[in-house]
């Protein structure tokens, strides 16, 4: 036996990691979170050349159960919605490739991650989906420019990107709140003898002054 070896196998084992008490807490918080939500498979993609036809199915062991649970996580009950969604999905791509396993599942799991309640939904998560990653793309672009007409390109398609987003986000947000406005009261005043007035209240001579 090799010194080497002999100096390892006389090694006092290495102290296993005790996470601090935050790191607890947050694992701890990480575990609820992962058992609150229903959670599906990723998604497998497999592109025939010669008809282009894209062959979709999930990594699991039983495809019926993979379909219900992905469904569940699209918020729809409608299979015809959920197949066309699934093959937009499948055909997402990204830069250089014609389809993306990682590309797609991500796509999947923002929608699962925001919920759908209904078809309208689920179409805008996957939008969302879509335009943070060309979002991201363009970022990626931006940082390797090498002419100012590049650079001037990429920051264009950048903040539109950008602000679609934050678009999409304030959509989603009205959407699911019904168009109702939440009217937030910052400050009450109640004169002596007086009745309460709540608002903005402008101070200055009136007519009668």
């Amino acid at each position: 036996m090799s010194k080497s070896k002999k100096a390892r196998s006389g090694q006092t084992p290495a102290k296993s990691y005790e996470p601090t008490e935050k790191e607890c807490d947050a694992l701890y918080a990480l575990k609820n979170r992962r058992e609150q939500r229903t959670h599906g498979s990723n998604m497998r993609l497999q592109r025939d050349e010669d008809s282009e036809a894209i062959a979709l199915d999930f990594d699991h062991e039983d495809q019926a159960t993979a379909q219900v649970l992905a469904m569940y996580e699209i918020g729809t009950g409608d299979f015809r919605f959920y197949s066309g969604l699934l093959h937009q999905i499948a055909s997402l791509g990204a830069q250089g490739e014609r389809t993306s396993e990682r590309a797609s599942n991500f796509a999947l799991g923002v929608i699962a991650s925001i919920e759908p309640r209904d078809e309208v939904e689920a179409m805008l998560a996957l939008q969302m989906a879509t335009v943070h990653q060309a979002t991201m793309m363009m970022a990626r672009r931006l940082t390797h420019v090498e002419t100012l007409p590049q650079q001037d390109s990429a920051d264009r398609a950048l903040n539109k990107l950008a602000r679609t987003y934050a678009t999409q986000v304030q959509t989603l947000k009205k959407y699911r709140s019904n168009g109702e406005q939440v009217v937030r009261v910052e400050r009450v005043t109640v004169e002596d003898g007086g009745k309460a007035i709540v608002g903005n209240v402008n101070h200055g001579r009136g007519r009668d002054d």
